[in-house]
């Protein structure tokens, strides 16, 4: 029911755009996330954004470099990551909860993963 694209290789420094779209269920109803699993690590979350009233949350580790936003008539959520680095090579995954606070911990719905690939 969740969709994410945009990942891709990029060279350290680099910027990529992720998007997530929904079938079956609407922005308006959610808050909305995406998380990240490099490979021989636990899955982190990474931001959030509350449809509510535009609040956000975002990880130490990418605050100041990734930023959430929504588009409610495109019905998407995106991610624009800048000034990657090798730490940031992972699938990324969107999902989507009933607030930021439950998204958090345990999200309603999940997507398959978008590879980003960050070479150095």
């Amino acid at each position: 029911q969740l969709q994410a694209s945009g990942g891709g290789l990029v060279q350290a420094g680099g910027s990529l755009r992720l998007s997530c779209t929904a079938s079956g269920i609407t922005f308006d109803d959610y808050a909305i996330g995406w998380f990240r699993q490099a490979p021989g690590k636990e899955r982190e979350v990474v931001s959030c954004i509350a449809s509510t009233d535009g609040s956000t949350y975002s990880a130490d580790s990418v605050n100041g470099r990734f930023t959430i936003s929504l588009d409610f008539a495109k019905d998407t959520v995106y991610l624009q990551v800048n000034s990657l680095n090798a730490e940031d090579t992972a699938v990324y995954y969107c999902a989507a909860g009933v607030t930021i606070a439950t998204l958090r911990y345990r999200p309603n719905y999940w997507g398959q993963g978008t590879q980003v690939t960050v070479s150095s």
